[in-house]
């Protein structure tokens, strides 16, 4: 579990925990800060001698593996944990480049050094100046707060109007400096990643270029880089939605804070300042406590806590409520106080006073007192200027097959296609006519170039923004967050597979409809530069959203967006096949591997002298066994997306790129023996991977898999045999690099494959001609 998130209505209720979570949030970036520095530090003993290059790299590969980037939520996007593997990965490439004790010229101070002082100055030096505020304003609010209570009820109602005043001014001006310093603290944690990695990363590029074999390093890196690249853009682009997300909200509570407070299991809670009588002559003190209130148990709970110590918390005390009872400032000479009795203690009153008088009707009213006075929230509409007669019924369906034509006739190849919005002004008339039953024929969006393509695009989303209900239901939010939390590709496909089909039938056509659409959108992004990728950060807070909005809901927008991406992808098998009806419901929340690796290369005699870090990217292996290792594991991925790249071979759009152990499938009488004949690998972890529950746990027959060989280096004759003049197919395309291997597309079927003598590779024929095959591009019959 990570860092919990701040909520925006918890800034107004000021809570003990909410002070916690608040603290672990500046102690989590007071640790990036110290990590930073030491990075820093380090990056510039690289620079200063090149006689302490070997130890200044041993300290800065430490640095890396030792930091782990918190994250906010219950878990985490694969690109965010590519992000955060990314620096231990960096790690194992200086272990091997130390090893080499070459004399590399480094010039890390334009990609290393100053982004990274520019992000610890002006973003956590932000933060730091943020927080003196914060911490100076929560010590005048409560003092000023406690003068202001201290202040006798029989003063002039002038002067006590005027202090009401000012008191009310200081706490909105608290108010706002909380909001705005849980919104920077929450940002800088969601920012931290991809801007301490990617200057890490550009360091990294240009250590190989100064390396004597930096060509053929830099070459192997490259996919790394590439993959790693997408990762952070792509958590970058998520990042900026959920941000403007998080920032709609807290304007929504500044606005009106009663309306957004989470629902919990207190009737009222807050703080009071609560009279303890001392003996005479010392009268009596006033002590601030946080109160909660259950009226379905009459609990009534007091926590002391005092703001200005540091946040120290006192003992509990719980009690059962008797009855509550209005004092009067004819009775105490202090005002908004009021008497609880409790059931262990009749007849010995305890007074409490509220922070002003509506606070105190609240109190009132929550603890059934004679003057309670009864609250009505307001119902709200699904937001400014949206349309709450939108519905899945024929209008609706043919305004959004209208607008998708209009599209594919028209847009197609603009460029930002659905993230350019239009005007509102235009966007909402257009949106009045296609939903009157009387003028929707008459609008001609294919021909007419009175509508603008942004403004049809906008019109579309917000015609789904403004259903009653989202695409894809309030009920299975949470079930189709799930898998993109957690599984393998495959699995994810195909859990968001079977949920689709317990969408409603109106909701699962028009959901057909706008993936078919998104899949041709994406298929021109080179044009119009909409990638899955980008698509699903569009659409994923239209078609998905929770029935509550807080913070911790925005968090999960980047699943939302993967969702969105698998469903585009994999269109066709969610569509148009029916689902496995034996595919278990629940999700387990594990992380998994990443997918498949790249083809192995065939120069052997260099392999030997490049970094291993380069080829085992995912296993740690023995500096013994670095040499026979029969695979390779640079991630490239998928330029669309690799947060929910689909090892579905039919519509895989690019070659495999990491190892996804959970799809190495094998008949279970043989995996035992397929596992202990793999020297030179990291074995518990492989087993793992292997052992991961198929997406059909009770089919019996053996269906065809990707099967992981060893290598014939490791004198497993009898596995050899085992496959020996078996066909083959494709699952991957390929291009040949080099006169002696094959070209094929997917679905290729090759004959008489048998192993080669180069490990990772098989020899198969194909249309007559002979080569060699990537070992992990194919699928045995």
């Amino acid at each position: 579990m990570g860092l919990q998130p701040l909520e925006f209505s918890d800034c107004y209720l000021d809570s003990p925990w909410f002070r916690e979570r608040v603290r672990a949030h500046e102690a989590e970036l007071e640790k990036t800060n110290k990590f930073i520095k030491e990075l820093l530090k380090d990056g510039k003993n690289l620079i200063a001698a090149t006689k302490n290059l070997s130890a200044a790299q041993r300290k800065f590969a430490h640095s890396l593996r030792d930091f782990k980037f918190e994250f906010i939520g219950d878990a985490e996007t694969d690109d965010e944990r590519y992000i955060d593997a990314s620096l231990h990965e960096f790690s194992n490439f200086l272990k091997n480049l130390e090893e080499q004790r070459e004399i590399l010229a480094l010039s890390v101070t334009e990609t290393l050094i100053k982004p990274l002082e520019r992000f610890r100055k002006e973003q956590l030096g932000a933060v730091k100046e943020e927080k003196k505020k914060f911490d100076k304003e929560t010590e005048k609010n409560y003092s000023l707060l406690e003068k202001h209570l201290s202040l006798s009820a029989k003063k002039k109602e002038l002067q006590l109007q005027e202090a009401d005043n000012q008191v009310e001014q200081n706490r909105k001006h608290f108010y706002e400096l909380s909001l705005e310093y849980v919104c920077k603290l929450q940002e800088i944690q969601e920012r931290k990643k991809f801007e301490c990695v990617e200057p890490v990363l550009s360091f990294f590029q240009g250590l190989f270029t100064f390396y004597h074999q930096g060509y053929e390093l830099a070459k192997d890196f490259n996919h790394y880089k590439m993959a790693l690249q997408i990762n952070i853009q792509n958590t970058r682009n998520r990042f900026e939605g959920t941000r403007s997300e998080v920032e709609e909200l807290m304007n929504k509570i500044r606005r009106n804070p009663q309306e957004h407070k989470r629902a919990n299991h207190f009737t009222m809670e807050g703080y009071l300042y609560v009279q303890e009588k001392r003996p005479a002559p010392f009268g009596s003190s006033w002590v601030k406590h946080y109160c909660t209130y259950r009226k379905e148990t009459k609990k009534f709970t007091m926590i002391p806590f005092e703001h200005r110590s540091g946040g120290k918390v006192g003992d509990e005390e719980l009690f059962v409520l008797m009855y509550c009872t209005k004092r009067n400032t004819d009775t105490i000479d202090r005002r908004f106080c009021f008497d609880l009795e409790a059931s262990d203690r009749p007849g010995v009153p305890v007074t409490m006073q509220a922070f002003s008088e509506e606070d105190r009707k609240l109190w009132m009213e929550a603890l059934d007192g004679k003057e309670a006075v009864s609250r009505s929230k307001k119902a709200r509409c699904l937001g400014e200027g949206q349309f709450c007669s939108a519905q899945l019924d024929k209008i609706g369906f043919t305004v959004i097959k209208k607008c998708i034509s209009a599209v594919e006739t028209r847009g197609i190849n603009d460029q930002g296609l659905y993230r350019v919005v239009g005007v509102s002004s235009k966007v909402q008339r257009l949106l009045s006519l296609l939903m009157d039953a009387k003028t929707c024929n008459e609008v001609d969006l294919e021909n007419s170039a009175d509508w603008e393509v942004k403004t049809i695009t906008s019109a579309m989303k917000q015609y789904l923004r403004s259903l009653p209900e989202p695409l894809m239901t309030y009920e299975l939010h949470g079930e189709f967050i799930i898998p993109a939390k957690s599984g393998s590709p495959e699995s994810r496909v195909n859990a968001v597979h079977f949920l689709v089909h317990k969408l409603p039938e109106k909701n699962k056509e028009m959901l057909e409809i706008l993936m078919k659409h998104l899949a041709n959108v994406s298929k021109h992004s080179k044009r119009n530069l909409m990638t899955v990728a980008n698509l699903g950060v569009v659409f994923g807070p239209t078609l998905m959203r929770p029935q509550e909005e807080t913070v911790a809901a925005i968090m999960d927008l980047k699943f939302q967006n993967i969702v969105v991406e698998i469903l585009i992808e994999n269109h066709e098998k969610i569509f148009k096949t029916l689902p496995d009806a034996t595919f278990p419901e629940p999700i387990s929340m594990s992380v998994s591997p990443p997918n498949a690796p790249p083809r192995q290369s065939r120069r052997q005699g260099q392999r030997i002298k490049r970094p291993l870090a380069v080829y085992n990217l995912c296993l740690e292996l023995d500096d013994a066994d670095s040499h026979s290792s029969p695979r390779e594991d640079t991630p490239t991925g998928s330029m669309d997306s690799l947060s929910s790249q689909s090892p579905t071979p039919a519509f895989s759009s690019s070659p495999p790129t990491l190892l996804d152990g959970n799809h190495l499938i094998m008949d279970s009488g043989d995996l035992a023996g397929w596992t202990t004949n793999l020297p030179g690998q990291s074995r518990p972890s492989m087993v793992s991977w292997m052992n991961t529950p198929s997406a059909n746990p009770a089919a019996t027959n053996p269906a065809p898999s990707t099967f992981f060989f060893p290598s014939p280096a490791t004198g497993s004759d009898r596995a050899g045999e085992s496959i020996a003049h078996r066909k083959a197919r494709a699952v991957y395309p390929c291009e040949a690099e080099h006169s002696s291997e094959l070209s094929f597309q997917i679905g290729a079927i090759f004959e008489d494959v048998r192993f080669s003598r180069e490990p990772g590779w098989l020899e198969g024929t194909l249309n007559g001609k002979r080569g060699l095959i990537p070992q992990n591009y194919v699928q045995f019959l």
